[in-house]
């Protein structure tokens, strides 16, 4: 037997260090540019080992923790990260770094997948909810590292801190060992059979390319909005930085909710109004020209953004429990293929026609969300197991 609380909030601790991470990673690149002598076009050479790293610990975590639990794997990449985090430190080959970075990407795709599945196997009837929460833990671990880095940076280096934090994720890795994680699919009645089966099934298909435009469109406004801002409609680098963090408190503000008092909400009418808050700051961002109105928009961005992943994630994890791992990592490689590919295309369309379509590629993937919505919620009802609210969603087979 194992403990639901605790195998949840081992998750948590989890994900909390992949948000660590991603953004510790991203403040020391100034720092590994003057190391390496990296001008910008090798710089972002570098660092997009990271994403591809990602997607490749997104692509085996599934079937491995389905065939062999979550246990073995959640340590790996706990030790994988640390490797990534101590050689990223430490070394002085560049092209160890690169070997390191990819190192991390894995481990951190692989944590960032399992610690959502394993969510979604031990909270039968609140998926969505619990997902919420989990992706709160992300979010704290993106905004608070900024902070606890500015506090330090007068006593440690960069470089100290990512040791740090990769000794940290060592000690998750050591708290894993000791703890009792869902038994495999595979003593379940687990078999590729089912796995090829699940393949075929739309409503896996829909859910996974309507992330495949929830990823792109936050990798969008993540990567984007700063030079939205600063180059449209000059606003200051340092205030474009702020307003873009209020995004992300947005985001994490929302899934706190959705995860507590927004519980009871009938799933369509909550994913539709969160379309809608997304269309209405995304308006507000093409029509406004001042800094407040900027803000606002962002801010309602994040709210409308906050409840796609974790409410698809938990309507998957339910319909899908016995391949919950395969399915998840199915989802995952293709929304965060969207992400690499739609953030690759917004460079190009930026460079050849201007970053003010920048909202003209938002209101386009928004469209393609609503639609698979809408299809995903019509398949639901013509198939008889049309969900209720986040905690309610009903078991049932197409």
């Amino acid at each position: 037997m194992f403990n639901k609380k605790l195998v949840f909030w081992a998750a948590c601790f989890g994900i909390l260090l992949f948000g660590i991470g991603l953004i510790t990673l991203g403040s020391i690149a100034p720092d590994l540019k003057t190391k390496f002598s990296l001008d910008d076009v090798s710089a972002g050479t570098l660092f997009s080992i990271l994403p591809i790293g990602i997607l490749t610990g997104s692509l085996i975590f599934g079937p491995v923790c389905d065939r062999y639990g979550y246990k073995i794997i959640l340590i790996i990449a706990c030790i994988g990260m640390f490797t990534g985090f101590e050689g990223i430190a430490n070394i002085s080959s560049l092209n160890i770094l690169k070997g390191c970075i990819f190192i991390f990407g894995i481990s951190g795709g692989i944590i960032n997948g399992a610690t959502n599945a394993v969510v979604s196997d031990v909270s039968k009837g609140s998926e969505g909810a619990n997902l919420s929460l989990l992706g709160v833990f992300f979010g704290i671990g993106a905004l608070g590292m900024p902070f606890v880095t500015g506090i330090m940076k007068n006593n440690f280096s960069s470089y100290q801190v990512v040791e740090a934090v990769g000794w940290l994720t060592l000690a998750v890795g050591l708290f894993y060992s000791f703890i009792k994680f869902p038994p495999s699919k595979k003593a379940i009645g687990f078999s590729q059979t089912k796995n090829r089966k699940l393949f075929k099934e739309s409503y896996l298909w829909l859910i996974a390319f309507f992330l495949f435009f929830q990823g792109s469109i936050e990798a969008v406004f993540n990567n984007w909005t700063t030079t939205y801002l600063t180059k449209h409609l000059s606003i200051a680098e340092s205030n474009a930085l702020y307003a873009l963090s209020l995004y992300v408190v947005g985001m994490t503000t929302m899934r706190l909710l959705t995860g507590s008092v927004l519980r009871s909400i009938k799933l369509p009418v909550l994913m539709f109004s969160s379309l809608t808050i997304v269309l209405i700051g995304i308006l507000l961002l093409y029509f406004g020209q001042s800094y407040y109105l900027s803000i606002l928009a962002l801010i309602l961005v994040g709210i409308g953004l906050a409840a796609g992943f974790p409410i698809m994630l938990g309507l998957a994890g339910n319909r899908y429990a016995a391949q919950s791992g395969t399915a998840f990592s199915f989802i995952f490689t293709i929304s965060l293929s969207g992400n690499i590919l739609v953030n690759y295309l917004m460079g190009v369309i930026s460079k050849k026609y201007g970053i003010q379509h920048f909202t003209s590629v938002a209101f386009a993937e928004l469209l393609f969300m609503l639609i698979l919505c809408i299809l995903i919620f019509r398949l639901q009802r013509n198939k008889g197991f049309e969900v209720e609210t986040i905690t309610e969603i009903k078991e049932a087979t197409i």
